[in-house]
């Protein structure tokens, strides 16, 4: 029972849920698009990546203190997985954007020689997912909205 008393997990558990389920409106403003599978997805505006190991290092700093082993642990866990969500997670995903393309290109020209589209949908290829990392400002707001959300748990805690 003294998992449910662990602040900090929960603090990162809410932050992980806030941040997804946020990027559903937030998409909707931006672009009139409903899209409830973006609760599911990876990327996206705030990064929940970012919004858990935020509030995880926050909740930890709140109950052991920010002088604590386990605090410079979280903070540096923190920093590497924010530092993945910008860099090479993004890259990957903007690799990803450009190899579709090829795909797709090599596909047209195939569909001149061959009956592409008499294949069974096993010989075809699937698209590569492309939005897996995090633009910095992604970062940003979901660190920010994590170290929020658990100075707000903290307080209802």
């Amino acid at each position: 029972m003294d998992l449910f008393l662990n602040f900090p997990l929960w603090a990162a558990l809410t932050a992980i849920v806030f941040a997804q389920v946020i990027k559903i409106p937030i998409r909707f403003i931006i672009t009139r698009e409903f899209k409830p599978g973006l609760a599911f997805s990876t990327g996206g505006m705030p990064s929940s990546h970012s919004a858990a190991v935020t509030a995880l290092s926050t909740g930890v700093g709140i109950v052991d203190g920010v002088s604590s082993t386990t605090f410079a642990v979280a903070c540096v866990f923190s920093i590497i997985i924010m530092f993945d969500a910008s860099g090479v997670r993004r890259q990957a995903g903007e690799q990803a954007v450009l190899l579709n393309q090829l795909m797709k290109d090599f596909n047209h020209f195939v569909e001149g020689a061959k009956d592409w589209n008499k294949k069974e949908e096993f010989e075809k290829r699937k698209e590569l997912k492309e939005l897996l990392g995090h633009q910095p400002i992604e970062v940003f707001f979901g660190g920010a909205s994590g170290i929020g959300i658990a100075f707000l748990l903290h307080l209802l805690y």
